[in-house]
């Protein structure tokens, strides 16, 4: 409940407080009747939609950081490890390379590049005898990683027009997207959200070990299958939408873990709705403390969770999965 709470309460200053200093009654009163005024414009075409998208970008993070460590079984995986935010990336580059602008044309690019470099690590890593692997996932992951953000630097040192644009793509950011961004991703959050909270009782299982997961009924090629396909929707709608943010789905997890323990069926509602706030908070955060101008989002969480990351694993022992 203290968590919900807390999730509102961020919300709601998320969508009061902004460059533009407008009264809470002010912003409670337009919030319910759009009068059409100019503080009404704002904060329903801009802060609601950016509010909106934090809400759903946080989730999509969080959880997605959440399976992976336990599809993997290592506290310390981040969604990064099945190459999706090096494909998005990758793809957004070539995108601004034939002339494409504006965050509603880097989303499809992004989204494709980011579901092709996950097929490509699911292949590789199942490519031989004894299927898919966390191991080999994780190093098919790094591999392929390590050639797309190759072909990136290739790529943006020939062409400095398109350094130019992606640098601001890259720095991961709430600001600029309307609803149409949002209605855009919402059924592949939606679809990567619902499949990820259906899996916490494999999840369960699989934690105990393959063969005892197996004596319990859990399937646990279909489960990686499933896994694999959820972190892709997630993390690729929220990479297209934001660019890449990091230690949402590396912080957020642990610390739920931290307070429900190693269950599944509490540890994925709870990230759902703590990372939101971490990232919310942190976008609150960026538009206060340079004022009128703003910090990206993909900066603050970065500022903010590595410390508190580091803070949680020297107070607590990493918690075994």
């Amino acid at each position: 409940m203290g968590a919900l709470i807390g999730l509102v309460v961020v919300c709601m200053l998320s969508i009061w407080l902004g460059s533009k200093d407008i009264p809470f009654a002010s912003t409670w009163d337009v919030l319910w009747h759009n009068d059409g005024s100019r503080d009404a414009a704002i904060i329903h075409t801009v802060r609601i939609p950016r509010t909106i998208l934090g809400l759903l970008v946080g989730a999509a993070l969080g959880l997605a950081g959440a399976l992976m460590q336990a599809l993997t079984r290592n506290p310390l995986a981040d969604p990064g490890l099945l190459g999706v935010n090096a494909g998005a990336s990758f793809a957004v580059v070539i995108g601004i390379s034939l002339g494409v602008t504006g965050v509603s044309g880097y989303v499809w690019f992004a989204f494709a590049g980011a579901a092709i470099a996950s097929v490509a690590v699911y292949m590789l890593g199942a490519a031989g005898r004894g299927g898919p692997t966390p191991d080999r996932l994780i190093m098919a992951g790094a591999a392929i990683t390590a050639v797309l953000y190759a072909l990136i630097d290739a790529f943006l040192l020939l062409n400095p027009l398109t350094f130019n644009e992606f640098r601001y793509w890259d720095v991961g950011s709430l600001s600029g997207r309307n609803l149409d961004v949002v209605l855009k991703l919402l059924p592949f959050f939606a679809i990567g959200i619902v499949l990820t909270l259906l899996l916490s009782r494999p999840l369960n299982a699989l934690a105990l070990g393959e063969q005892t997961a197996i004596a319990l009924g859990a399937h646990i090629g279909r489960t990686r299958v499933l896994g694999v396909l959820a972190v892709t929707l997630m993390c690729g709608a929220a990479t297209a939408a934001c660019g890449p943010i990091v230690f949402v789905g590396l912080a957020v997890p642990y610390a739920a873990r931290l307070i429900t323990g190693p269950d599944q069926r509490w540890v994925l509602p709870y990230t759902m709705v703590l990372s939101p706030i971490l990232l919310i908070g942190s976008d609150i955060i960026g538009r206060l403390v340079n004022e009128p101008e703003e910090l990206q989002v993909g900066i603050v969480t970065a500022f903010v969770g590595a410390p508190v990351f580091v803070w949680l694993v020297r107070r607590r022992r990493v918690t075994k999965l």
